[in-house]
């Protein structure tokens, strides 16, 4: 198939460090050029692929000190996407809904993966004036807020296997990658670590948005924690892989509707169990007493801290094989790709042989 991936042009495909769309984005578009597909990528102009580039930005935005705007190049990159759009048989949208009004005047075969949470008041109604674009989910309980708008699949993200090993053994500290904001739950993360005495290493990135946040709430529970708790920055490549793969468990104590959570299955790939918040994708990603333990409470993490050393991690490493593989999500976009562009032919030769019948 002739496919084009769409990717915002934040960060690079991939990013450097932290950027988990765009990190989909590329395991997506490798695997497609090597499962014989023609792909091009519409990314930032910093990206690297073995599929065609067509840079939207000379480099990703938020690297770029001259951008104080995104929307309009954004709007730059849609217009790129359209002016070509004959030349694909399918596009695969990760840009949220900017495209949403040019495919209404120019409809063609396409999927818009969602890849943050809904607020309903916000996009209901938007979703419900394009009821006509296929939406492709990456839970089940992304869907809840907005559970009739016109979802076609949920496709779970997946990772090369080859990306990140498996570590035996684990170790003698807890681990939290995110970014730093309230609904990210670092702080608990920090709570947990103290209350079972175990060192916590943090890896976050912390956005302009939540720096305050950082310096009133977060700075003043590392500086009384003392030397037990390691903030490290974001981290990327092998230095992230070493932070999980050396962890006893990865914390993910979040406090919002998480729609996925990549660090879920870039730790179960190291072997590393999860400990994590019953919220969002959560109980969907995890096996309780297999893979990690979910909890509601900081008594129940610290009662499954003590309890998950117990489990086997070549256990978790065999589920992110069997459920979170790169392949397996690539060969279910495809299916979707093929339901789509079948569909889209289907109703027009249903309207030219309408056309037909009636001259």
């Amino acid at each position: 198939m002739r496919i084009a991936q769409v990717a915002p042009l934040y960060e690079s495909v991939p990013p450097a460090t932290y950027g988990g769309t765009e990190r989909i984005v590329s395991y997506l578009t490798e695997a497609l050029v090597d499962l014989g597909h023609e792909v091009t990528l519409f990314a930032s102009g910093d990206s690297v692929t073995r599929a065609r580039l067509c840079a939207g930005s000379p480099e990703a935005l938020w690297k770029d000190p001259n951008c104080r705007e995104t929307l309009p190049h954004h709007a730059r990159q849609m217009s790129q996407v359209f002016d070509e759009i004959t030349r694909f048989d399918v596009i695969h949208f990760h840009t949220d809904y900017i495209h949403f009004p040019m495919l209404r005047q120019q409809p063609w075969p396409n999927i818009t993966t969602v890849h943050g949470a809904l607020y309903a008041p916000d996009m209901g109604p938007l979703l419900e004036l394009h009821r006509q674009e296929p939406l492709v989910s990456i839970s089940e309980s992304q869907r809840r807020s907005i559970p009739d708008a016109n979802w076609i699949a949920t496709v779970y993200h997946g990772m090369p296997r080859e990306l990140l090993g498996l570590h035996p053994e684990g170790g003698d500290y807890l681990a939290f990658v995110g970014r730093v904001a309230p609904e990210k739950g670092v702080d608990r993360a920090i709570e947990i670590a103290l209350h079972v005495g175990m060192p916590l290493k943090i890896a976050a990135r912390i956005p302009p948005p939540h720096r305050d946040y950082y310096l009133e709430q977060i700075e003043p529970m590392l500086k009384r924690a003392g030397r037990s708790i390691e903030f490290l920055g974001e981290l990327g490549g092998p230095d992230k892989e070493d932070l999980l793969g050396g962890a006893r468990a990865l914390l993910f104590p979040i406090d919002w509707e998480e729609p996925f959570g990549l660090v879920l299955i870039e730790s179960l790939a190291c072997g590393t169990p999860v400990i994590g918040w019953r919220r969002g994708s959560v109980p969907e990603l995890i096996e309780p007493g297999v893979t990690g333990f979910i909890v509601s409470s900081l008594d129940e993490a610290a009662r499954a801290v003590d309890r998950v050393g117990t489990l086997d991690r070549a256990t978790c490493r065999r589920a992110f094989e069997d459920r979170f593989d790169a392949v397996r999500m690539t060969r279910e976009y495809v299916d979707v790709y093929r339901q789509v562009a079948d569909a889209h032919h289907g109703r027009h030769a249903e309207s030219r042989l309408r056309v037909a019948a009636s001259a």
